[in-house]
């Protein structure tokens, strides 16, 4: 939105400079995009006056002039055609910066003769494109200042141009009135009135209007008119052309520059058709099937059922909200017009321009949303310009249908404004706050006026009122805390949850990725996921049609992604939802990991290795260890189909899996586009068990005084046992005292068989012993050993390796 300073005043009775005006504008929320000051760039440059000019020795088309400057006189060669004695000048001394030329000045030298400054022309001072001779003032005095001069004869030369940006929500802000109004309820000024004067009609209007029952519902409920005969076009007034020059419009005629000058002034789109180009009524209606029009950017648009259009019988005269049709556009030799004012809905109007690909002035403000009840206002008004700067007599308004009703009221809390944004304002001022914008209140209730279609609710009004009184009046304050006791954790347990995996995960050196939700079909059969209970309706493309049953999907496209760009190994996880089934809470959070790789860097000593599963069932343990597992859980074989069959584990507690580990299927691993082995796991975050009792403070830490106790076993068990049943059946013999079991060494293979038998190994266990009421004795040790091999003997047929 750009509008002159001089154009503001016609509506801002105000005395503020245009700094304050400036500052106070951004701080309304109606941000400061550029400023454009003539008179800052013109300042240095005063008036002068040239007492003689003489042929220069050298140069048939130069003069060395004498100039009366506030300085004394100076010689000045100048080229222009026009320089002579007795013209008041421009003048530009030594170390003045030039615009037009982009230069400083200096004292120079021209074919021999020195020159002190130089005489202006208005392109040289970017005035206008006029270089033909100096500028000749016809009056001033020696001294004064060019930008008094222009302020007083030509104000509209050193008018600042101010372009703001607005937000979607605030279409008021689309006209220059609706800027003052905000500037006046901040104090900088006070609001002109604005005067509307209905014009009486002098005949019948000769061109009925109508509203079809599909358009006058909602998409143009309102729709104004009237004929103006006689008015005689052409270029518009000086003031109006140097208005819209100055927001970067092109002036037309006068009839156009008058619609756009309301456009801009007053946020009031308007329209002028050539009544003599009209034949019969116009009905606004939706376009039909094959209808086009020829608009006034020059283009033929195909309209498309839906659009709404003003149309004469069977054709198409504009496109309602977006833009008029050439064919009945105003030219010079245009002498009557209908003036056409009416409301059109935003979503529609917005859906048409959008759909032809057609940017106006009109579309930008119907489209955010006008006032509707300024309609006949705006009518009445631009009735008034057009008989003033064209002439001509108006006929009676015709109108069909009537202003959409808009009214609401909310209650307003004025201790509100202390909850919600933390500012103390008097009650008194916030009402006085609210008036000024154009509220309207009774008792507790306030009614937003109708160009403020933004206002929906309580908050609204709160943030209107501390919006006016700045928010840099916010002092920082610290957040109140009990007096007594700790208080409550904010996140809720799951969330603690969910950040301690993250963080561990980190911490093991993994990096984040975060991936879609959504994913292939094909990929998602891979998970056991791809029914059509999680199929979308509408993808965003071909290769995201399913919600993910597992995070792995997402970070195996972003480990084959990298691998594609050369980067091997790989320690990526994320932590997210994934979803079995397609209704509200059929979704589970999960850790997930992928390794990919080695677990170095190559380096001369050999720390280098490939990833193995020993490497994420470690990783998955600390995860498990962070959310408060239990120690002592079940491993076990019944592993889903994308895990490798017999290079993974399944970690349970009872019948709930919390989590799942090892190398991924090769199957899976080419289908995902991965090279080499991959390493993964999954924790179901969710199926770890909460403690029972809630507390935010740790548990005691138990610990024992005795001295605890080591014994090491081996036992010679079938080949095929696994060393997980032997440490279990060892853990159960007795709980209380054995505090842990662990594997430390295995004899397999031929050498192994030759000793203990055929399809015999040997595994070799440490049980570590800790008492907690008394020293063990050995009577104490050996029972418990004996135990712990019947134990295992029991459980895998064992027999202790003598």
């Amino acid at each position: 939105m750009k509008f002159t300073l001089s154009w503001l005043k016609d509506h801002l009775d105000t005395e503020a400079s245009l700094d304050d005006i400036l500052y106070a504008l951004t701080d309304l929320g109606l941000e400061v995009e550029e400023v454009t000051d003539p008179a800052r760039k013109l300042a240095p440059f005063t008036l002068a006056r040239v007492l003689e000019a003489t042929q220069h020795p050298d140069a048939d088309r130069l003069r060395v002039c004498r100039v009366l400057t506030d300085e004394g006189e100076k010689q000045i060669v100048c080229g222009a055609p026009n320089a002579r004695a007795g013209i008041t000048v421009v003048l530009c001394k030594p170390g003045d910066y030039v615009p037009g030329i982009d230069t400083t000045l200096g004292v120079g030298k021209i074919r021999g003769v020195e020159s002190h400054g130089m005489m202006a022309s208005e392109r040289e001072l970017e005035l206008s494109e006029e270089h033909d001779g100096i500028i000749e003032l016809p009056s001033g005095e020696v001294g004064q200042k060019f930008t008094d001069w222009l302020a007083a004869n030509r104000p509209a030369a050193v008018d600042p141009m101010i372009h703001i940006k607005i937000t979607p929500n605030r279409p008021d802000a689309l006209g220059v009135r609706g800027i003052a109004r905000d500037l006046a309820a901040r104090g900088l000024g006070v609001l002109k009135p604005l005067a509307v004067q209905p014009v009486p009609g002098t005949f019948p209007c000769p061109v009925p209007v109508t509203l079809a029952p599909e358009v006058a519902d909602r998409a143009c409920p309102h729709f104004l008119g009237r004929v103006i005969r006689g008015v005689t076009n052409g270029p518009s007034p000086d003031w109006l052309q140097a208005r819209l020059k100055a927001i970067g419009l092109r002036p037309i005629s006068k009839l156009v520059d008058i619609t756009n000058l309301f456009t801009f002034d007053l946020n009031r789109p308007l329209h002028v058709f050539d009544a003599s180009k009209v034949a019969g009524g116009l009905t606004v209606r939706f376009a039909r099937p094959g209808e086009s029009l020829l608009a006034l950017d020059g283009k033929t648009h195909d309209l498309k059922p839906g659009m709404t259009v003003i149309a004469a019988g069977d054709t198409v005269e504009s496109l309602g909200g977006v833009m008029g049709g050439e064919e009945t556009g105003c030219t010079d030799q245009t002498t009557e017009v209908f003036l056409e004012a009416a409301y059109f809905d935003p979503i529609r109007t917005a859906t048409t321009g959008r759909a032809l690909r057609i940017h106006s002035d009109a579309r930008y403000r119907f489209e955010r949303g006008i006032d509707p009840a300024f309609t006949r206002d705006g009518m009445e008004l631009a009735t008034r310009m057009i008989l003033d700067l064209c002439g001509g007599a108006a006929s009676e308004v015709v109108e069909a249908g009537a202003a959409p009703d808009m009214t609401r009221a909310y209650r307003l809390d004025p201790a509100r404004v202390v909850s919600l944004v933390g500012m103390d304002i008097p009650e008194a001022e916030q009402r006085a706050t609210l008036a000024a914008l154009g509220f309207t209140l009774a008792g507790d209730m306030a009614t937003p006026p109708s160009w403020r279609p933004d206002i929906l609710g309580e908050a609204d009004l709160i943030e209107e009122v501390a919006r006016i009184a700045s928010l840099t009046k916010l002092v920082g304050k610290p957040l109140a805390r009990p007096v007594a006791g700790v208080p409550d954790t904010i996140l809720t347990p799951i969330q603690l949850r969910e950040r301690a995996a993250r963080r561990t995960l980190a911490a093991l050196g993994y990096n984040e990725c975060v991936t879609y939700s959504f994913i292939g079909g094909a990929q998602a059969a891979l998970f056991g996921g791809g029914s059509d209970a999680v199929r979308i309706e509408n993808p965003i493309s071909s290769e995201m049609t399913h919600m993910r049953p597992d995070l792995l999907p997402g970070l195996l496209a972003a480990a084959a992604r990298n691998q594609a760009r050369g980067f091997a190994d790989l320690a990526l996880f994320e932590v997210g939802p994934a979803f079995h089934g397609g209704e509200p809470g059929e979704q589970h959070l999960q850790a997930a990991g992928l390794l990919v790789g080695a677990t170095g860097p190559r380096d001369p000593y050999g720390g280098r290795r490939p990833v193995d599963v020993f490497d994420a069932k470690a990783d998955v343990e600390a995860v498990l260890a962070a959310i408060g597992a239990p120690a002592r859980v079940q491993v076990d074989r019944k592993l889903p189909g994308w895990f490798h069959p017999g290079r993974a584990g399944v970690i349970r507690l009872g019948p709930k899996v919390l989590a799942v580990f090892g190398e991924l299927h090769p199957r899976v691993l080419r289908d995902s586009g991965v090279k080499g082995a991959a390493m993964a796991f999954t924790v179901m975050v969710e199926n770890v068990p909460f403690p029972k009792a809630r507390t935010p403070t740790r548990p005691a830490l138990a610990i024992s005084d005795l001295q605890a106790v080591e014994r090491d076993f081996a036992f010679v068990v079938d080949a095929g046992v696994e060393a997980l049943h032997v440490v279990n059946a060892a853990q159960g013999a007795d709980k209380a005292l054995i505090d842990s079991v662990r594997v430390f060494d295995q004899f397999a293979g031929e050498k192994a068989e030759a000793q203990m038998g055929p399809g015999k190994k040997s595994l070799a266990i440490t049980v570590r012993l800790q008492p907690q009421a008394k020293t063990l004795t050995e009577e104490d040790i050996a029972a418990v050993s004996a135990r712990i091999v019947e134990k295992v003997t029991k459980a895998v047929g064992a027999t202790l390796r003598g």
